[in-house]
């Protein structure tokens, strides 16, 4: 069974383990074997964690005594190197944190310990998770489990790629503009990114700005990020945009008495998009309507009125400068790429700053007022599937495009803070994978959950793994 346990999601190894089918032991050791089989090719683990064997005899033996178990009793899980983990190196993708040695655990890390979960390894990232590729000048880069001359995205990618190639059947990641949501489908794993604050960011850098930040689970099937989110969300008095008990949810539930309305769009302001992807995100909205679903083709002024990615651009230099600043001043010799462009970017006059804040505003009133008529928005996570390594401009539908226009359907999510998820429902034609994404109204987690699983139930490339 031991092959097996690389492909099966964290729900079914919990159930295998809690009914002594097979034993912690036993999962932690295939995870790790994988590693050591696969992680040559990819990079995608940057530190093993010191215990996990041990904490897998721990979690056999007192599921011997019968006592109870959280629900993730004796699953591994990873998570990525951004998070402070209780004695195992969190570096952060930069030679400025090597060898750093956190004493406690992020409030994330800490809850998924708590469900009985076990800490497996840490994820290679960007630098500061500061970019749409997982490179940066310590561990160096991550490759794409499908093809390992493209990247798995970022800034999560380290974290889609293990998930991907079965070193990990659960991850955390956090997400500034794209990188929970964009790393799942260039891997075609599945992602949550829930209404801002519902995961707390504690013991995550930089603890501010964090307005767009957000941490969430990473996982092969709905159900784990359905799981791992209700072990990860809700308040822990330290994060401030963290205020919502777990228990609210503003959505339909798990069993709507209505068919759920959908509005579905591949442009609406948001600039080129690959056909193929605009076809997987068609084929999915006719999956919805087949099933019952109210379905219909929508555009959104807002989105038309504001460029988001316009928006998180002139808003994110200004507030990603001081922190960056403060831990690399002595270092600039060992900033990556990145880091040193941002740094070196003239600073946004203090007007453009604030109407870039009052875009922000229209935004959240725009989708605010298309919520009104819809459950849910569907349209793409990405506008082009994995790309190759290094990219800085490429030929989207006929249009010359910067790289980082991959995220210009996930950034709009960030500046309003609406919950997205990330899910596969497509192949390229160079069998790279292709997701779509689901996004509901603020805190309604259940209509997300409920419209994606229906989703997933419909989806042609169900089970789907890389050969590896």
């Amino acid at each position: 069974m031991a092959t097996d346990l690389n492909h099966f999601d964290a729900t079914e190894i919990a159930e295998l383990i809690r009914t002594r089918k097979v034993s912690s032991v036993e999962v932690v050791q295939a995870h790790l074997d994988r590693i050591q089989a696969v992680d040559s090719k990819t990079n995608a683990v940057v530190t093993l964690a010191d215990g996990a064997l041990d904490a897998a005899r721990a979690a056999d033996s007192k599921l011997a005594t019968g006592a109870s178990v959280g629900p993730l009793h004796g699953v591994p899980f990873t998570s990525k190197d951004s998070f402070d983990t209780a004695g195992v190196a969190t570096q952060r993708g930069s030679p400025i944190f090597a060898g750093r040695v956190p004493d406690t655990d992020a409030t994330a890390v800490a809850r998924m310990k708590d469900a009985g979960a076990i800490l497996l390894a840490k994820t290679n990232l960007p630098e500061f998770s500061y970019w749409i590729e997982s490179d940066n000048l310590l561990t160096g880069r991550t490759n794409n489990p499908w093809d390992l001359d493209r990247s798995p995205g970022g800034s999560s990618g380290g974290e889609s790629a293990a998930i991907a190639a079965g070193m990990s059947p659960l991850g955390i990641g956090s997400d500034l503009s794209i990188s929970l949501r964009g790393p799942a489908a260039d891997t075609g794993i599945m992602a949550l990114k829930a209404t801002h604050g519902r995961v707390p960011m504690t013991g995550i850098w930089p603890r501010e700005p964090r307005r767009d930040w957000h941490a969430g689970p990473m996982a092969r099937s709905i159900r784990d990020l359905k799981l791992a989110y209700s072990v990860l969300a809700g308040p822990d008095g330290f994060d401030g945009y963290s205020d919502f008990p777990r228990e609210f949810d503003a959505g339909l539930g798990e069993t709507p008495d209505r068919p759920v309305r959908v509005g579905w769009l591949v442009d609406s302001g948001l600039g080129p998009t690959d056909p193929e992807v605009a076809a997987t995100v068609r084929a999915a909205a006719d999956a919805l309507q087949a099933a019952g679903a109210q379905v219909d083709a929508v555009s959104i002024p807002a989105l038309e009125r504001d460029n988001p990615l316009d928006l998180w651009m002139r808003e994110h230099r200004m507030e990603m400068k001081p922190p960056v600043r403060e831990v690399t001043a002595g270092h600039e010799d060992e900033m990556f790429l990145y880091s040193k462009t941002l740094m070196g970017l003239p600073d946004i006059p203090v007007a453009d700053y604030v109407d870039a804040d009052e875009g922000r505003e229209r935004l959240r009133d725009g989708f605010s007022e298309y919520f009104q008529g819809y459950d849910l928005l569907l349209l793409p996570v990405t506008t082009f599937p994995a790309h190759e390594h290094g990219l800085t401009k490429t030929t989207v539908d006929g249009q010359t495009v910067d790289a980082f226009h991959v995220s210009s359907t996930t950034v709009p999510f960030n500046l309003t803070g609406l919950p997205a998820l990330s899910m596969r429902f497509g192949t390229a034609s160079d069998g790279m994978p292709i997701g779509v994404q689901l996004v509901a109204n603020w805190h309604a987690e259940s209509t997300i959950l409920h419209i994606a699983s229906l989703l997933e139930s419909l989806s042609p490339v169900r089970d789907l793994h890389p050969a590896i």
